[in-house]
């Protein structure tokens, strides 16, 4: 109960008693009127009045601290909820932050004249890779991205170069738009030789793997510092900086954005997920 209430309350328990003794003294009757004046008139009283101060306490930081540090050590799993709990809101703030991002850039991420499509051009998922030929973790992720290929009919696969590591990796990826252009040329072999070649993978590489396809040396080596060839990496690079995405793999399903190489299974699960409920991460009720 408020101050206020309370001292309504006495207040009306004065005027009930005041107009006792009154009536008792003098026989005569207040109207209605006059009761009604006489506690309007209190009443405004009151409210012009100061407002009583309300008394706070202190608060002593050098024993609270001890406090809720001993608190916090005897009841250790409330910071282990805590974690969890901010965990969960910050990934939830990604996805929701992702999803705009890939919604807006739509265009760029799945209708790129310059990128390689592979698996079904026309399947129910796509899975985009921004892939790095000299990047480890790349390479070790080939193998996860040849069994989606083989074991998923309606799959499509969209590869995009994002040479970011070293000059080496952006002469190779040079050759390999060059590469992507030629329908005539299979591409996702010329792509396997490179990430399954030894040592680090150089223009040499890349043209050596693009002759034993059939393609001219000469040609290819000519062309690779055109001015088409740099605005499809440049196109990759602008996309990668509106995304944010600044390492290697970064895969894009639905509507997520993967960092890392996560492995076979939890791509599987993804691009199941993205099957059943339009999203990578399905909610049930």
């Amino acid at each position: 109960m408020s101050r206020l209430t309370i001292a309504l309350v006495a207040l009306a328990g004065i005027l009930a008693g005041g107009l006792a003794v009154s009536l008792y003294k003098q026989p005569q009757a207040l109207d209605t009127a006059q009761v009604r004046s006489v506690v309007e008139d209190v009443l405004k009283e009151r409210a012009d009045a100061a407002p009583v101060p309300v008394e706070t306490a202190a608060i002593d930081q050098d024993k609270l601290n001890p406090m809720i540090e001993s608190y916090l050590l005897g009841n250790p799993r409330i910071l282990q909820r805590v974690s969890e709990a901010l965990d969960t809101q910050l990934r939830a703030e990604q996805r929701d932050k992702a999803k705009s991002l890939i919604a807006q850039m739509s265009d760029a991420i799945y209708n790129d004249p310059d990128h390689v499509v592979l698996g079904n051009p026309n399947g129910d998922v796509t899975l985009v890779e921004m892939f790095d030929y000299n990047c480890g973790y790349c390479r070790n992720a080939l193998p996860d991205l040849a069994t989606l290929l083989a074991e998923d009919p309606n799959l499509k696969v969209i590869l995009k170069e994002f040479p970011i590591l070293s000059k080496e990796s952006v002469d190779a990826a040079r050759v390999a738009v060059l590469v992507g252009k030629d329908k005539d040329v299979d591409y996702w072999t010329f792509h396997q030789a490179l990430f399954t070649s030894r040592g680090k993978v150089t223009a040499e590489t890349a043209l050596d793997e693009a002759q034993k396809l059939g393609m001219s040396k000469v040609d290819l080596a000519l062309k690779m510092g055109s001015e088409e060839v740099s605005t499809a990496i440049e196109n990759t690079y602008r996309l990668a900086k509106a995304l944010n995405i600044t390492g290697t793999p970064t895969y894009i399903i639905g509507n997520e954005l993967i960092p890392g190489a996560i492995g076979l299974d939890e791509l599987r699960g993804r691009i199941s997920n993205v099957r059943a409920c339009g999203e990578t991460v399905c909610t049930s009720g």
